[in-house]
């Protein structure tokens, strides 16, 4: 198999599976190395083909139906990341990044994909385990999110709930 047909065949892997895949099991499943899985992953994103990488492997991003998105902008301490990602997926919300704009560096964005209480354990014990610094560290604790929801309702619903918890920074 070439280049380009094994790209297919990982576009097709990744379109047909609900969950993240992780470059390890790519690699196994196209008999490649996981380099060159990272590779046809820059490739394709390159391409503007939509692949998300998360904690826990890829991802081809399809937005179901159309979805309503906001930029949050929040503050808390890194005991609360549990916290504030929970209070954003029980209102509704999902949580598609974290961002910060750093002094020097400008904006650095990591994908997070976070739609459920299972994501947020899944992430901090991540984060915990692995003993990571998260992004918000650079910036004395702000940092913004892009949060998803079905309606613009359950985006104020999200935001009125971060509020009440002092996560909230406003605009």
């Amino acid at each position: 198999m070439d280049g380009n047909e094994r790209r297919e065949k990982l576009i097709e892997i990744l379109r047909a599976s609900k969950k993240p895949i992780s470059g390890g099991e790519l690699s196994h499943l196209l008999g490649v190395s996981r380099q060159v899985i990272v590779q046809d992953i820059a490739l394709l994103r390159a391409s503007d083909i939509d692949i998300i990488s998360t904690t826990k492997g890829y991802l081809f991003y399809q937005s179901e139906e159309t979805k309503y998105q906001r930029i949050i902008h929040v503050k808390h301490s890194t005991e609360d990341i549990e916290d504030e990602l929970c209070t954003i997926v029980d209102n509704g919300g999902k949580v598609l990044d974290v961002h910060v704009i750093h002094e020097i560096y400008g904006q650095i964005v990591t994908e997070l994909i976070i739609r459920n209480r299972n994501d947020v354990y899944d992430f901090v014990k991540q984060v915990k385990e692995k003993k990571i610094v998260p992004l918000k560290e650079l910036t004395a604790g702000t940092h913004h999110h892009t949060i998803e929801a079905e309606s613009e309702e359950t985006l104020d619903k999200v935001e009125e709930a971060l509020r009440e918890k002092n996560y909230l920074l406003d605009q």
